[in-house]
């Protein structure tokens, strides 16, 4: 009786092991699943850039008034007196000189 007890003990404990990982398993494919379908929702919708974008080779997409001298050349910052922008009627407004 004691050498069948611990037969069916030595065998729970895997057994036990493999559900747990299983029923993870599941979750953790769940997840993924719903994770690539929002990513696929995301791809679908529109890219939406600010009126004043440029693409410019060699820097890529770049935002605001390339003729301003304080034009960040950024596709993220503006320029550095006024980041936000908009360029339209800014204060700060310097041409470019090219020397």
């Amino acid at each position: 009786m004691e050498i069948f007890l611990a037969i069916v003990l030595g065998f729970l404990t895997p057994i036990l092991s493999i559900l747990a990982m299983r029923r993870l398993a599941i979750k953790t494919e769940a997840r993924l699943r719903s994770v690539a379908q929002a990513v696929g929702q995301a791809r679908t919708q529109p890219l939406l850039l600010p009126a004043d974008v440029t693409y410019v080779e060699g820097i890529g997409f770049a935002i605001g008034d390339f003729s301003c001298r304080f034009n960040a050349r950024s596709a993220h910052v503006r320029c550095a007196v006024n980041p936000s922008g908009p360029c339209q009627s800014c204060r700060h407004y310097e041409l470019l000189s090219i020397d």
